[in-house]
């Protein structure tokens, strides 16, 4: 049996990585570290906010550690049975260590203008999203604080979100490909 691939994707909020992702879930399944903060959330009582969401990840960070979020995933991560498996949304450095010591782990940063970003957010209008520029910036503050800054600066691949949706998918399908391919020799 071929060891299991699993490829981690970042970015700062609405740069474009569930786009992207959409582009190669037919490859492997998805699992989204941003579905514990979600689930936990709901388990709390508290609405689905921005300002809830942030509040518990970082109280969950800060009781059970920098990595906690990551150790969650990982149990629905090895209970995949795909050889490629998609991880959305690291945070920190830490997480990126954990995974790496189970699986081969490269990262995928998916990068974009706080303008486009900004724009793309407000088009897609999910509840926990900003709604100005000065919010979004805020959030960029939290997010960089957990470490999101720290991982993308890192990350194996760059992908750049400068042009169309269909360019940035064709772009991921052809960077993970490439990968799969690197690391299945």
């Amino acid at each position: 049996m071929t060891a299991k691939i699993v490829l981690g994707f970042v970015s700062l909020p609405g740069a474009g990585k569930s786009t992207a992702l959409k582009a190669v879930d037919d490859l492997g399944p998805i699992v989204t570290m941003g579905d514990i903060i979600r689930e936990e959330t709901k388990k709390r009582g508290l609405p689905l906010t921005d300002k809830n969401l942030g509040f518990v990840a970082s109280d969950l960070r800060k009781k059970e550690g920098k990595g906690i979020i990551a150790k969650l995933c990982m149990t629905r991560i090895k209970q995949k049975k795909s050889n490629v498996v998609f991880v959305d949304g690291l945070r920190s450095l830490k997480e990126v260590e954990l995974f790496q010591q189970y699986w081969t782990f490269p990262v995928i940063a998916i990068k974009i203008s706080q303008e486009k970003r900004f724009e793309i957010i407000k088009k897609r209008n999910r509840d926990d999203d900003p709604t100005t520029l000065e919010e979004l910036k805020q959030r960029d503050k939290r997010e960089i604080n957990f470490g999101l800054q720290k991982v993308i600066d890192n990350a194996d691949y760059v992908i750049y979100n400068d042009s169309t949706e269909e360019k940035l998918k064709k772009k991921t399908r052809q960077k993970v490909f490439e990968i799969i391919k690197n690391y299945s020799k």
